[in-house]
């Protein structure tokens, strides 16, 4: 029995008005190249963070981390679930990815917050881009993910942004937010 190329494949997934969806996964899987950069990014710094505000920004990307490595598999399993291949190596991620490494052996740790700011933003804008990629072609089911993804990216942006704001510190744990006498010292 002869098996189907890809090309043969992704031809057989036209949508009743006639577009082809192959480029769906095509996105999908350069969406799912840069999650795992933006990952090890991500863990990269959290193994290196240092400072002032060390367990803050530890606990930070440890967390962004985790949802970001949550997200590969459902990227991953919505290729397969179009018929596609998806990555396979850690090379053939480091040839799709749009984001850049970062293996400096110093970073300062408010530079790490805003790399990692601009790195979730573009994830935003390329997830807006391939969300309107589904749109056009009718697959409701990936555009549907990936509204989830988008909000997740954002919120981790967000989050990021309230970190490097710059101005005073004045949160809570500020001397201005302590009773007088904690603040002053004994």
């Amino acid at each position: 029995m002869a098996t189907q190329t890809q090309a043969e494949h992704a031809r057989d997934r036209q949508d009743p008005r006639g577009a082809n969806r192959a480029d769906i996964p095509v996105g999908l899987t350069a969406l799912l190249a840069d999650m795992f950069a933006v990952y090890l990014k991500t863990k990269n710094f959290h193994w290196h963070v240092s400072g002032p505000h060390f367990r803050d920004y530890h606990l930070l990307l440890d967390e962004q981390a985790t949802q970001i490595l949550a997200t590969t598999d459902t990227i991953a399993e919505r290729v397969r679930k179009l018929g596609a291949q998806t990555v396979k190596s850690i090379g053939q991620i480091s040839r799709l990815q749009h984001i850049e490494d970062n293996d400096v052996d110093a970073i300062a740790p408010r530079d790490m917050l805003r790399e990692l700011l601009q790195d979730n933003q573009r994830l935003a804008e390329e997830m807006l881009k391939l969300h309107a990629l589904c749109d056009e072609r009718g697959d409701v089911a990936s555009a549907s993910l990936i509204e989830v993804w988008i909000d997740e990216a954002q919120g981790r942006a967000w989050f990021l942004l309230e970190a490097v704001r710059p101005g005073p510190t004045a949160g809570i744990g500020s001397p201005q937010y302590l009773p007088r006498r904690v603040a002053d010292g004994p």
